[in-house]
This record gives C-alpha cells, structure tokens and sequence, in this order.
C-alpha cells in the first residue's frame, strides 16, 4: 500500500459513525446502494454546520446514510430529499427519526430529479447535496447551483468518480461529465470551489454571485 493510499483509509478509518448511521450503511450494502464514504460523509457533516443550515436539499435519497451526517451537522435544520425509489426513501425516513430528527423536519419527495427539481424554489437552500445518476451529474449541478442560496454550498460526492476522472484514457459518459463539470467549475466567477479527494471525491463550490 502506497503512502498515498494509507492515509486516505486512515482518514476514512478515524471516522466513528453511530449506530444508526452504520445501520443505514449496512442496508445500503445489502440491497447494492452506493453510500457516501466515511470520510465525505464527515465532511458534508461539517460543512453543514459550518454553514449553520437551516434548510437542505439532496438530490438521491438512498437508504439515508449522506442525509443522517447533514442532519448531525445541521440538528435543526430542515432536509428535503428527493428520490426515484420509494422503498428507500422509507428505509431513510426510519433511519431519520431513529436518529431523533422529528418527521416535520424532513421532505421526502419520490420522482425522477430531472422532473422534480425544476418545481424547486430556487436561492431557498443552504446546503444543496448532488447524489443522483452520475450521467446526469452536470444537469442536476446547475440545478442545484439555482437552487443554492447566495453564500450556500452544493457539495457532489464521488467527484472523481472511481479514480477514472484523473486518467485522461478513460472516456466513459460518468467519467467524461465528472472531468468537464470540474474544469468549469475550476473557472467559474459564480463560485468558489475546493476538491477533496476523499472517498472518490468530493466537489465543494459555496455560491458567490447569481
């Protein structure tokens, strides 16, 4: 094992997740979900708090586990979350409330993103999270961007989606969008942005101008 690649589990390792979160993980891996890592989920965790939320919005659901680190981070914050699958929106909402977030605090909303965020009000979000069909990554930033309030943050996990993004032969339709989203974004007046390379990334852009 690499230098390199000892520190990114240590980082991963060092993170203690709570009994409810390591459930949600566990369902996730029996029904073949891909959840946030450790490590983007305590930084999503943070920022949440760093952004003293009160109104957050992620867009894919999954059995709970991204939505449980931002309601950690952000304790009396509203989480609106938004996925095609309603049995694990079910697994999520169980997993909220075992966590104490009282139900009036979470906004469950099944359908496909690409239908149901265009009814989002937009600039009502301090923290927009973009977890959904990768090939639809750069759609649902945009999205996600006019929805964010000025000074909110839209974080994208798996940002270097699977350690293809840095090798330039790899030219898949994930990969490819997950490459150009990240070099506009590296550009852009609208925001500043950062990326982790925790887990398989973590793109972090905190919107500064309409």
């Amino acid at each position: 094992m690499s230098e390199k690649e000892s520190n990114w589990k240590f980082a991963e390792d060092i993170v203690s997740e709570s009994e409810v979160i390591a459930r949600a993980r566990e369902h996730s891996l029996e029904l073949g979900v891909e959840a946030i890592s450790p490590a983007i989920g305590a930084q999503i965790g943070v920022v949440a708090a760093a952004s003293r939320a009160t109104s957050m919005i992620e867009i894919g659901t999954g059995l709970g586990v991204s939505g449980l680190y931002l309601l950690g981070g952000a304790p009396t914050a509203t989480l609106t979350t938004i996925d095609i699958e309603v049995d694990h929106q079910q697994y999520a909402r169980d997993a909220y409330i075992a966590a104490g977030t009282a139900p009036a605090r979470i906004r469950l909303i099944p359908g496909r993103a690409n239908q149901v965020l265009p009814r989002m009000n937009e600039a009502s979000y301090d923290v927009v999270l973009v977890d959904a069909d990768p090939e639809h990554v750069i759609e649902y930033v945009e999205h996600g961007l006019r929805l964010a309030r000025l000074g909110g943050t839209v974080l994208v996990p798996h940002a270097l989606w699977r350690g293809r993004v840095a090798d330039p032969v790899k030219r898949d339709r994930a990969t490819t969008d997950f490459r150009l989203l990240l070099t506009e974004v590296s550009t852009s007046g609208a925001v500043i942005s950062a990326l982790s390379p925790a887990g398989d990334g973590l793109l972090q852009m905190t919107k500064v101008s309409a």
